[in-house]
């Protein structure tokens, strides 16, 4: 019988990141050996601090056709957008 391996979805933190960016999918066993395969085949030269995995089936996304309700209601905010204020050069990362 073959065995079907659940897809996990790979996220990386680089060195320079603050944030873990979407590196790609992969299939294995299990959580540890998807953190074991991901650091093979996304960090071979080092570029990372941190992974996480998370299976493909357990996240939920939007529909393309739910946006106009999402996220056009905020657009009329500005308030959340607080692109008048003039930020110090010495803050990093805002």
């Amino acid at each position: 019988m073959k065995n079907n391996w659940p897809l996990w979805e790979v996220f990386i933190r680089s060195k320079q990141g603050l944030h873990h960016k979407h590196a790609g999918s992969l299939h294995a066993a299990d959580a540890q050996m998807a953190i074991e395969n991901a650091r093979d085949v996304y960090t071979r030269r080092n570029e990372g601090i941190s992974i996480w995995v998370v299976e493909s089936d357990k996240i939920t996304a939007s529909k393309p056709e739910e946006n106009p309700e999402l996220f056009e209601p905020a657009a009329d905010k500005i308030y959340r957008h607080p692109t008048f204020y003039d930020m110090p050069d010495e803050v990093k990362h805002m």
